[in-house]
């Protein structure tokens, strides 16, 4: 496949990227713009939360579990219970990888778990296309 084709099917997908820390939020954003995907980013979960109750529905959803006021468990736990964003699939990067949080993520509907600190960022936009069927 061509990469202008591949660019092209990729233009089609959106995500939807929900971490604290600025700085790997922008790292997150730009690796999945380069790689065709439209972003949205989001420096909390009520923030995701907001754009998904106004409508937005991104074709996968990052999220990381440790942030201040409302962490990604719960975020998962609500977008469930609310009925957003129903068709997208869910990943979460953490740096927690203990078992039983990997449990409750795939419990609350994510499909991936990605550690965050044993991964590059290409890493992870292979794993939403992969978790996408694109790859």
């Amino acid at each position: 496949m061509s990469t202008t084709t591949e660019q092209s099917q990729l233009a089609m997908h959106t995500a939807l990227i929900v971490d604290d820390d600025k700085f790997l939020l922008d790292m997150y954003v730009l690796k999945f713009k380069q790689s065709g995907f439209e972003v949205t980013a989001c420096l909390g979960a009520e923030d995701a939360l907001e754009r998904l109750r106004a409508g937005l529905q991104p074709d996968v959803i990052l999220t990381d579990i440790l942030m201040p006021s409302m962490d990604g468990f719960s975020f998962l736990e609500r977008m469930k219970e609310e009925k957003l964003a129903l068709h997208a699939k869910k990943i979460v990067l953490s740096n927690k990888g203990e078992k039983p949080d990997i449990d409750r993520a795939a419990s609350s509907g994510a499909v991936g778990y990605v550690i965050k600190a044993s991964v590059i960022p290409s890493e992870v936009v292979e794993k939403a296309r992969t978790v996408l069927g694109l790859k």
